[in-house]
């Protein structure tokens, strides 16, 4: 009886946390992504800096700071990487609450490829160890199937407006995560569709909208994205 009151209760805490948070309310993401490698060397470095917020501005989701190192085999066409990341996230709707922090060390691999003349795809697997405030140890596998579609060319060269489409699959590792709380293995899923624009050879430009779904919600967001080679 003392299990079922207290299961009962913890649902219904998570419950009212969850329904806090508007799904029909549209948030935004700002991103820069950044790639260099080094000349000579099939070494480099690569990461991202992004805002999330709940709304357009004004209710902070996130801010993440994500950076590692690439090394990219001789004739192999792969870009591995191990990094390292910090994250704050910010409650929805509750400007003066408190943030909570984590960090996390990930490696990935990127294989690129080309289906006929147009069509440009990425996998990206990553696996994720995350040290997150007040919970145990975690980790999480990722999976993100990436396609740009040129439009009025044959690659991204300059000056080509390119259709741009992810679909990103998170599962989480280990289920606890310490004072009696756990975890789905399905951690969440982000559906991508957008337009991007290149620039020159070293910047390009994408808006799109994306939608993630969660166990307990699921909400679009407008994405906006820098992405830098230099």
């Amino acid at each position: 009886m003392k299990t079922f009151i207290l299961t009962f209760i913890g649902f219904l805490f998570s419950s009212g946390v969850y329904s806090q948070i508007d799904e029909n309310q549209l948030g935004a993401w700002y991103m820069y992504f950044y790639n260099h490698k080094f000349e000579n060397s099939q070494w480099g470095v690569q990461g991202d800096f992004q805002y999330r917020d709940w709304q357009l501005l004004g209710d902070k989701e996130q801010l993440l700071l994500r950076s590692g190192i690439t090394y990219t085999p001789k004739k192999s066409g792969i870009m591995f990487t191990l990094g390292f990341a910090n994250i704050t996230t910010g409650q929805f709707g509750e400007l003066n609450a408190e943030d909570s922090n984590e960090d996390r060390i990930y490696q990935e691999a990127l294989l690129p490829h080309k289906i006929g003349n147009r069509f440009l795809i990425t996998h990206r697997f990553r696996y994720e160890q995350r040290f997150v405030e007040d919970q145990d140890f975690r980790t999480r596998y990722r999976y993100n199937l990436f396609i740009n579609v040129p439009f009025n060319s044959k690659d991204l060269s300059p000056k080509t407006v390119y259709g741009a489409f992810y679909n990103e699959l998170f599962i989480n590792g280990e289920r606890n995560i310490g004072n009696n709380n756990s975890v789905e293995f399905f951690d969440r899923n982000r559906t991508y569709l957008g337009l991007g624009y290149v620039l020159n050879p070293k910047i390009r430009f994408q808006l799109g909208w994306m939608k993630q779904t969660t166990n307990a919600w699921a909400k679009g967001q407008l994405q906006f994205s820098m992405h830098h080679n230099f």
